[in-house]
């Protein structure tokens, strides 16, 4: 049974522009064809690695490519916007996300999210308690 994740902007946004924990993750995901996006999700993403202060790290083009290929190789559900479980209602898209994909994990560094610990029998966790499972 393949282990299906919602990632939260913020560790895609570092496995592009460093080669650690989160990169490694983002990679076994990508090789399991275990990544779930909604539009909402892949939105937010595309508009946030976008910003210039990330052209130090990883080219514009590089990052594009990131996103296109994390696109090609993700589950894509479509949500309702009506799930708010998360004290951050930006937040909330991650969590439909996750219960519409049937995702065992949502993996984030943003602790409104983290706080939660579960919702709806998915798993919240960081990167580093995810890796346990993985990597």
């Amino acid at each position: 049974m393949r282990v299906k994740c919602v990632v939260d902007t913020n560790v895609l946004i570092s496995a592009a522009l460093t080669k650690g924990v989160p990169f490694r993750i983002v990679e076994h995901l990508i090789k399991n064809n275990a990544l779930i996006f909604s539009k909402e999700t892949i939105s937010e993403l595309s508009s946030r690695i976008t910003q210039p202060k990330f052209d130090k790290y990883v080219s514009a083009d590089d990052r594009e490519a990131y996103v296109n290929n994390l696109i090609l190789s993700a589950d894509l559900v479509i949500i309702d916007n009506l799930i708010q479980g998360c004290r951050d209602r930006d937040d909330d898209k991650f969590l439909e996300t996750a219960v519409k994909g049937d995702a065992q994990f949502i993996i984030s560094g943003d602790q409104d999210l983290l706080t939660m610990h579960r919702f709806e029998g998915i798993d919240i966790v960081t990167v580093q308690v995810f890796a346990v499972y993985t990597v």
